[in-house]
């Protein structure tokens, strides 16, 4: 398995928006492509941590690479106050219910 970590710095008040939107990316985006697990959002003060875990590397990558998922991150980067800090790697570890 493959993810990454994202620190997200939301703009004042966008939040909710920024969840709202990586849960609408469950409910469009994931139905056109392959591999992605799961995905998790938490307050740590003033910041947000994303996680999210796909099957493997390659669809990872693949997603990533995708001019689709550009446009849907664009959107999202409006609601943020920088770029995130992503911090990318294998998932040695994983449960989910």
């Amino acid at each position: 398995m493959f993810g990454t970590v994202a620190i997200i710095k939301p703009n004042p008040g966008q939040e909710q928006a920024i969840a709202d939107k990586l849960n609408e990316w469950w409910e469009t985006r994931r139905t056109q492509i392959d591999g992605a697990l799961s995905s998790a959002i938490h307050r740590n003060g003033q910041e947000l941590i994303l996680s999210v875990v796909f099957d493997n590397e390659e669809h990872y990558r693949t997603n990533a690479d995708d001019p689709a998922q550009d446009a849907w991150y664009r959107e999202i980067r409006a609601m943020m106050a920088e770029d995130p800090r992503w911090l990318d790697g294998e998932v040695l570890a994983f449960r989910h219910t």
